[in-house]
């Protein structure tokens, strides 16, 4: 049985590998074998091989935040799961052919629906889920800024701003994404600059802006305070120009702008089974019925592991990259 494992922390492509293991055994009292589909190779998942994230595990470590499959075999005790069912695995050890895991760490989701979208439901559609509700009360007409808009989480929270009737700002790096982003449902698309505070007010006047959503840190931080209304909020989630998070004096005194940070992990770690449970299959029917889509710009088997990394390693990409361990 192939699975995905770290060796030391340093470049990813260097320092996994593919290691072929013993076959698994049955499941024992209350745990399930599942044949893994498909799994996405997230941002976070680099920063933790590379030993930059919130946690370093012990080593040699098995990897995988999210994955996606189909059991393949029910131990004693499991009766509201049974063998053919697609479930998605709240482990973290997701890259390899097959897991066994307790039965209670897994959440059914839909056959009906696509693969490689299911694949990605744990953690980003959730983490723009919450952005939008936990901090603002938002309102129809209100409108949400964001940079880094055309990632998966970015695309997500467009598409579900638009089902609560939040206007979006979203903000990028490229031109070729503004027409993207719009066919998606995205209000405003603008290029990201030291002027961006100026250019959102041309768009949308005295509009509204009590929340931004930022995933750049540094002066990403602040360019998106400047554009916030009076006691808007900054919500980080997000290290991608590698520096801390910035605001000046005059907008967290004077216009009452505040900065506050959102990791999902630590937030799942505190809700129910019937919470989470309750959470995905809200998301997963969004998924099926075409309202959450992010693209996928290739897909890989693990023992194209290297490959992989090194194509989810790259900046300019229109798409998550994916490996599915059994082709």
């Amino acid at each position: 049985m192939k699975y995905a494992e770290l060796t030391r922390f340093g470049i990813p492509w260097e320092v996994c590998r593919m290691v072929e293991g013993p076959a698994l055994g049955s499941p024992g009292p209350g745990e399930v074998n599942i044949k893994v589909e498909a799994g996405p190779i997230n941002p976070a998942e680099l920063l933790l091989i590379e030993g930059k994230y919130a946690s370093r595990p012990p080593l040699p470590a098995r990897l995988g935040i999210e994955g996606v499959g189909t059991i393949t075999a029910v131990g004693e005790g499991v009766n509201e799961l049974a063998m053919g069912d697609r479930v998605m695995s709240l482990g973290r050890t997701n890259w390899a052919e097959e897991i066994q895991v307790s039965s209670g760490a897994v959440v059914k989701v839909p056959k009906d629906a696509d693969v490689q979208q299911l694949s990605m439901l744990k953690v980003n559609p959730a983490t723009a889920m919450f952005m939008l509700e936990r901090y603002v009360n938002l309102k129809p007409g209100d409108w949400v800024i964001q940079n880094a808009a055309n990632s998966a989480v970015g695309r997500y929270i467009i598409q579900l701003a638009k089902t609560k009737g939040v206007k979006t700002l979203n903000v990028v790096r490229r031109t070729e994404l503004v027409g993207e982003l719009r066919k998606i449902g995205a209000d405003v698309v603008l290029l990201d600059g030291d002027d961006l505070a100026k250019r959102v007010r041309s768009e949308v006047g005295d509009a509204n802006i009590p929340l931004a959503i930022d995933a750049v840190a540094g002066e990403g931080t602040l360019r998106l305070g400047g554009a916030l209304s009076e006691g808007g909020t900054v919500v980080n989630y997000g290290l991608l120009s590698g520096k801390p998070c910035q605001l000046t004096p005059e907008l967290v005194v004077f216009q009452g702008i505040t900065l506050t940070g959102f990791w999902l992990a630590k937030l799942l770690g505190t809700m129910k089974p019937d919470e989470l449970q309750k959470l995905y299959a809200e998301l997963a029917s969004q998924i099926t019925n075409g309202n959450l889509y992010t693209p996928v710009e290739s897909a890989y088997r693990l023992d194209q592991l290297s490959d992989a990394l090194k194509h989810a390693y790259q900046t300019e990409r229109n798409g998550k990259v994916l490996l599915m361990p059994n082709g």
